[in-house]
């Protein structure tokens, strides 16, 4: 099945199903907004490329940001990398950004996390939070890569030189980045002593991998990985070696204006290894040769090695399997874990050609995913379907709670000691869950989203799940004892859901349900075929009822309403529901 273009409007499931994915969760009102847009409308709002930039992390000791190196931090480092990662959970629920680019900036946010996952490091490793941050500077200007890069060219009367902005691009940048050069070892990989780290982890983890899990062709000689070899680790290697960290951050790239490694040896690049790279007939007997034009005396320089690395990295994405196992991530991400031979032979092959087309830009293979019937409907005829198909991260169940009751963070320039004390407890919350935000297990990163075949259901145990659980339940109903202010859940109703629809007991039942659960479709008290059992709807109404001892519950609950009666009966009925509802296997699900 080719990824036919959906042309309908989304209506309210597909609309959460879009703002799940995309945006952590989705509000009640901008789910609404979205159930009104056909998918090709509500894709092309959230591919608005007119985002501003972040505002800067802030030392709450010092009042001032110590990115840029202007100012001197007054917290120790270990606190400035806490204080980091706070302040980007605040990015990724659009903290303090108008609402008229919220979504966007949200959506933004969500592929820089996702570029974390594919490109892992680890804060523990690293130990730097600005290499970090400029990291993270690199995955946010290409991650809506739609448009190329324009840089002014140093005579007015010439045109702008335009430079690529692409995940092959990213790739490039990515083998000299700071935080990359300490993480995998670059820094020390030198002339005479190659250290293959991050040539391995390039070819196996970021780039062409070793293919489809489950149906990875057996290596036909010592050292074959099928699609690279240890000859290409080694190669690579020797073309990737010369490069050290810049502990200043003041040497910044050309193109795109962010910090990077600098050369081993200054003017003369000492530590790179000289000559031709010879790969092997798995990618093509391609070869890497220094430019001559960029040679000093016959000696490379900084210039000569970064053409070397483009060579290289031209070179991996020459290989068709590069383009599959990047959009098999893709579509694990957005869509589901699961992929064999068939979908890959279908659905993935058309998103690599995508892909390749356009020149490796994400964009345009994401446009056509999530417009696609396949991403709301999977396959034709079937009946099974892509919704609650993937179990939230705990990053996803948190910010996406936040996300659906619309909590409002505290001012990051006016309240920035509360900020951080209710991000860092989001942070605590998250590890609870399972997930130590930049701190994944191994190099891969975190298993979710590589380790087959269990995939994204690593993130529950009995331990985590029932921190889940404990993470809702301290959120609705005791504001005392967590790190968020305590939702309002009956205001929030009477926010957001008309009176007509709450003073019916099943109605209000109903429409929760289709706006917290995934697989909500033709729910009914009384008639089998929805998605949730008849069985499941009545045990919410159950735990809903349970607080209040009625003769006639339900009556009773329209009377209440009807009447603007015992409002403390009600809020605490309507807990009791939100309880039972996001403290249920349904809510784990996106």
């Amino acid at each position: 099945m080719p990824l036919v273009e959906l042309t309908s409007a989304l209506g309210r499931k597909r609309a959460a199903h879009l703002l799940r994915r995309t945006c952590f969760a989705g509000s009640i009102a901008e789910i609404d907004a979205f159930a009104a847009l056909t998918p090709a409308e509500a894709v092309d709002q959230l591919f608005n490329t007119t985002l501003p930039d972040p505002v800067l992390p802030i030392d709450p000791l010092s009042g001032n940001e110590w990115i840029t190196g202007d100012f001197a931090p007054q917290s120790e480092g270990f606190e400035l990398e806490r204080y980091f990662l706070a302040w980007h959970l605040g990015q990724m629920l659009g903290n303090g950004i108008d609402d008229s680019v919220k979504l966007p900036y949200i959506f933004r946010e969500r592929l820089v996390y996702f570029l974390h996952t594919h490109f892992t490091t680890k804060r523990s490793v690293v130990g730097s939070s600005r290499a970090l941050f400029y990291q993270q500077a690199l995955f946010r200007l290409f991650a809506f890569d739609s448009e190329d890069l324009s840089i002014p060219a140093d005579d007015p009367m010439d045109p702008d030189i335009i430079v690529p902005r692409n995940f092959k691009q990213l790739t490039k940048k990515l083998s000299v980045d700071n935080a990359m050069l300490v993480f995998l070892d670059g820094r020390l990989n030198v002339k005479g002593s190659p250290n293959e780290n991050y040539a391995r982890e390039l070819l196996e983890l970021y780039s062409i991998g070793r293919g489809l899990e489950g149906n990875v062709p057996e290596p036909e000689f010592e050292g074959d990985y099928f699609f690279y070899t240890e000859e290409d680790v080694q190669a690579g290697a020797r073309v990737l070696s010369g490069f050290n960290v810049d502990p200043t951050f003041s040497n910044l790239d050309d193109e795109t204006g962010i910090p990077r490694g600098i050369i081993r040896g200054g003017t003369i690049a000492s530590s790179h290894e000289e000559g031709v790279k010879n790969f092997s007939s798995r990618m093509a007997n391609g070869t890497v040769t220094p430019n001559t034009d960029l040679l000093q005396g016959g000696n490379p320089t900084e210039e000569s090695v970064l053409d070397e690395i483009s060579q290289f990295v031209d070179l991996i994405y020459d290989q068709a399997e590069t383009t599959r196992s990047i959009c098999r991530e893709l579509y694990r991400f957005f869509v589901y874990h699961q992929i064999d031979l068939s979908l890959q032979n279908d659905i993935i092959q058309e998103m690599a050609d995508i892909f390749t087309a356009n020149e490796f830009k994400i964009q345009p293979v994401l446009e056509a995913l999530l417009t696609s019937e396949h991403f709301y409907e999977a396959e034709a005829g079937e009946d099974d379907n892509n919704f609650g198909s993937i179990i939230k991260s705990p990053i996803d169940l948190t910010l996406g709670f936040i996300r659906n009751f619309e909590i409002q963070l505290p001012d990051y320039e006016t309240e920035l000691t509360e900020y951080y004390n209710f991000t860092t407890g989001l942070l605590g919350t998250i590890s609870q869950q399972g997930m130590d935000y930049y701190e994944p297990f191994e190099v891969a990163g975190y298993a979710a989203y590589h380790q087959f075949p269990i995939f994204n259901r690593s993130w529950i145990t009995t331990n985590y799940l029932t921190n889940r659980y404990d993470f809702v339940r301290r959120a609705l109903s005791d504001g005392n004892n967590m790190e968020m202010s305590q939702v309002n859940v009956f205001e929030f109703v009477v926010n957001n859901f008309d009176l007509g629809t709450i003073r019916i007991a099943d109605d209000f039942i109903i429409a929760v349900a289709e706006y917290f659960l995934p697989n909500s479709e033709n729910l009914s008290f009384s008639v089998a075929g929805g998605e949730l059992t008849t069985e499941r709807l009545s045990y919410f109404k159950a735990a809903m009822f349970e607080f209040a001892i009625d003769p006639d519950p339900e009556a009773a609950w329209t009377t209440r309403w009807d009447g603007n009666l015992d409002a403390n009966t009600r809020a605490n009925q309507i807990v009791e529901l939100f309880n039972a509802m996001l403290q249920s296997p349904e809510y784990q699900l996106m």
